[in-house]
């Protein structure tokens, strides 16, 4: 895998990482031959980061996409790199905000978002479903499906067998490790038991990993988390990527650098006024606005003691 020269040096081989395990990462070779190698804790790197290896010393590419998140606390995480699409895995019990804000991310990123509705085989699911899909149905590819029965798979398999390299994001308990399994039966992942109670469920998943389907396409199975808090998005940003804003773009505010606040001219404020906006949506949008403008001003008092 790794060769030598006629003197006996190591000659770089290179590769993707396709799991993290802490302090080692695993890495496919061009050859398809695999290796454990040996990387400091908290190192930066991610699934699916392309690296040069020589000998025990790994040497990370540049990256084409990186998709981040922020938890409750602060604290930074790098989901994956060098994605192309996210899918964004909801169920019964999915925290209000979180789709939004993933979405947001994605496209910040530079990834293609879709929305995946898994466990429609609950009956407490069909109306939740319903919903959702009348909100992103028309702005996102929107799968409804059961990972367990099987019902409505055959559609995303479709969508990923493009050629596709992706990640499920989703609060613990929605099923991500029971789709993958479903999606790519091979690597027979772990599946936690789900509360009763609340819907929730155990952290199934402790390491990422890098998974080829059969058919074309890969996907990184990430560990569950609870939230998906947005790093270094701008409000421009936010207000050009928030779904459900997408026909600003022919019918543009007055202003350029509008916030959809109070300003003259708003095209939102007027499409909400006209019921064509949801105003629960609107809401939700404001929400997001202001967690993301502390977070602008938080950055800027940072820089202004340097």
């Amino acid at each position: 895998m790794i060769k030598r020269s006629q003197q006996g040096k190591a000659q770089a081989a290179s590769g993707v990482i396709v799991s993290h395990f802490g302090v080692a990462v695993e890495v496919l070779f061009q050859n398809e031959e695999r290796r454990m190698v040996r990387v400091k804790r908290n190192s930066g790197h991610v699934v699916g980061d392309e690296v040069r290896v020589v000998g025990e010393v790994l040497e990370r590419l540049p990256r084409k996409t990186e998709l981040r998140r922020s938890d409750a606390r602060g604290g930074i995480h790098m989901v994956a790199a060098n994605l192309d699409v996210l899918g964004i895995v909801v169920a019964p019990g999915t925290p209000g905000g979180f789709l939004d804000r993933a979405i947001v991310a994605a496209r910040a990123a530079g990834l293609l978002p879709f929305i995946v509705f898994n466990k429609c085989d609950l009956p407490e699911a069909r109306a939740q479903s319903t919903g959702l899909s009348g909100i992103y149905g028309g702005i996102l590819r929107f799968f409804t499906l059961s990972a367990v029965t099987g019902e409505g798979l055959e559609p995303l398999r479709d969508f990923l067998h493009e050629g596709h390299r992706g990640a499920f994001v989703g609060t613990t308990g929605v099923g991500k490790s029971s789709l993958l399994n479903a999606l790519c039966p091979d690597i027979n992942l772990k599946v936690g038991e789900l509360s009763d109670q609340n819907w929730t469920g155990r952290h199934t998943t402790t390491v990422s990993s890098l998974h080829a389907l059969p058919g074309g396409g890969e996907l990184v199975d990430t560990p569950g988390f609870r939230d998906f808090g947005l790093v270094d998005i701008s409000t421009t940003e936010l207000v050009a990527h928030f779904p459900g804003f997408e026909a600003l773009e022919q019918n543009a505010c007055r202003f350029h650098n509008c916030r959809h606040r109070q300003e003259p001219g708003c095209t939102v404020r007027e499409r909400v006024d006209s019921g064509e906006i949801n105003y629960d949506r609107y809401q939700t949008y404001l929400a997001l606005l202001t967690e993301v403008e502390a977070i602008e001003e938080a950055a800027q008092r940072r820089n202004w003691k340097k």
